[in-house]
Parts: structure tokens; sequence; C-alpha cells
């Protein structure tokens, strides 16, 4: 994929962003699953010399602002470390990813804004050196990187002789596991997620997630949903985002005891809960989950999978 390079930076821009769902399992900034559900960008140069917003959606009123704009934020500062004056745009955005709930809202956000630099800034990059860019301004890729390839991705930043660079995979867009995603009402800044967690861990915790995030690659990449009960638990960031996320001490024990439930991990940084799923348990499973956070209030959405950026 590539944007920018020889296109006139009047023509528009067309983008189409996946959700993701971060820290897969044990995959501590490194795993990362695309979900099909979007923020759609269109942009134009602007008639008028002004930035403007259309936005629908989720969070239309935030996603509408032009002050703290996390995509414009980018679009601009990405346009002036490249020597350029931004142009200024005028976006139609549609926005399906909740914020703050742990879906990739930002990494998306800073996906887009690096992919508009990179075409009205006329900076002559590949889609895939935009999307490194923006691995290394969120710093960490697993969010970035399943926001651009879809499907369930790995990655790592590596330092090389001459620079930074992000290497990723991505498997297991065959595999037919439903995604149910189990949203509350108040959101987890990821700041305050990150602060929950130690310094430094035991051998033991390190080795056991090591073990847990190949297990993890392999269900996927193999369709072995018997691995997912056991390749998805986690001792590295889950117990101790449990007290700020709710949600995931009461649906984790579902794993093993309710039927069609495959596999449970916070997503993202939490507090929102994901859940793998047997699609022929799909009402049985719904149920359950209604049912054990019945105290709390929930959003349940179900999707799949979901596809990689879309850049026209």
């Amino acid at each position: 994929m590539s944007a920018g390079a020889g296109q006139s930076k009047l023509s528009g821009l067309h983008l189409r962003l996946p959700a993701t769902s971060a820290n897969l399992g044990p995959g501590f900034d490194a795993l990362g699953l695309a979900m099909s559900f979007y923020l759609t960008v269109d942009a134009i140069v602007s008639t008028n010399g002004e930035f403007a917003i259309q936005a629908t959606g989720r969070d239309q009123e935030v996603c509408g602002r032009l002050s703290g704009n996390l995509i414009l934020d980018t679009y601009c500062d990405v346009t002036k470390a490249a020597g350029r004056e931004p142009v200024p745009l005028n976006l139609l955005l549609h926005n399906e990813i909740p914020l703050g709930m742990g879906c990739g809202s930002s990494a998306a956000a800073l996906l887009a804004g690096t992919l508009l630099a990179n075409h009205f800034g006329e900076l002559g990059w590949t889609g895939y050196r935009a999307m490194e860019e923006a691995c290394w301004r969120e710093g960490h890729p697993d969010n970035v990187a399943a926001c651009w390839a879809g499907g369930m991705t790995a990655s790592a930043m590596e330092q090389k002789v001459g620079g930074r660079a992000i290497v990723l995979a991505s498997c297991g867009q065959e595999c037919g596991w439903g995604i149910m995603l189990v949203i509350p009402s108040t959101g987890l800044a990821t700041k305050k997620a990150r602060a929950l967690l130690p310094e430094t861990y035991s051998k033991a915790d390190v080795v056991a997630n090591v073990q847990h995030t190949a297990l993890l690659v392999a269900a996927f990449a193999l369709g072995r949903s018997d691995l997912l009960s056991s390749a998805m638990a986690d001792r590295l960031h889950q117990p101790y985002r449990a007290e700020a996320c709710p949600l995931l001490p009461v649906l984790l024990p579902m794993v093993n005891v309710v039927p069609g439930v495959l596999g449970v991990a916070l997503s993202g940084a939490g507090p929102a809960v994901l859940i793998l799923f047997d699609r022929l348990r799909t009402v049985e499973v719904r149920a359950a989950v209604l049912e054990k956070a019945a105290k709390v209030e929930i959003i349940v959405t179900e999707t799949s999978k979901g596809t990689s950026v879309l850049v026209t």
C-alpha cells in the first residue's frame, strides 16, 4: 500500500481504518487484533484556507473538534517535521470506534493523521513508512501495526543501521471465531492504565507470557481454537489492571465454564473486554455475558476480524 507518491495534493483522500484490540492476551505491546468496525476519513483541500471537520457516528462531538484533535494534530506535526506547511483540510469523519475503551481509537487517529500528511504534504513515503511513523509516535507497535495489516498481527520495533523499523506479520484472517466486545460506560486513559503496571517482573511471569504468546500465535496461524483458553492467559498486565477494569474479573472465569467461550482478555489497556467465541453458540455466550455483568452498565457488540487499512 502507498499513499501520496505521484498524486496531486489537490486530489482528495479516502481512508478506512479498523478498530484494534492490542496487548492481545499475553501479547503485551506485541500482538493486536483488527476488528470490523472502522474510522472512515474523507479529506479534501479546504477552499477557504481554514480547517473544518464534519463528524458522524460514535463520539461525534469529540471527533468533530478542531482543537486537540489527534488526527489534525498528527497531520500538522508530521507535515511540519518534514519541513512542509500543512495545507488546511476539510475532513468528513465517520467513527465506529469507541474512544478510551481499549479499541485502538488513538492508533487509528495517528495512522490517519500520518497518511494525510504523506498525501497532502507530498512526502513521497510508502504507506508502510507512514505506518512506521505512526508506530513510533504511539511508542509501541501493536495497535498501529494491526490497524495497518488487519487480522491478528505480531509486531516489533527494531533499531537498525541507518534508522528505525517496524517488523510485522499478520495471520488468522481465515479463522472463523466470533469476537464479542463488552464495553462499560466509563473509559480508561491509556496513560493511567500503564501507570498501574510494575517496573519489574519475575522470571516465572515473563517465561509464562512468552510461552502463552507463542501458543496464541500458533492458535491463529493454525486455526486451533482448542489452544485459545490456555494461550490467552496473561501475567504481565491484566492482573494489575483488573481493579480499574472491573469487567475483567467478572468475565474472565467464563473460559472453560461457559460453552462456546474460547478465550477472554482485556481489549488493549481496557476497560473493554474481548471474548473470542464459537459462532454456533452466540446466543448462549451473549446470555452468559449479560447475566454475569448484570450489575454493570455495558454495551455488547459482536463483530469479526477486521481488514487492513484502505487508502484510496
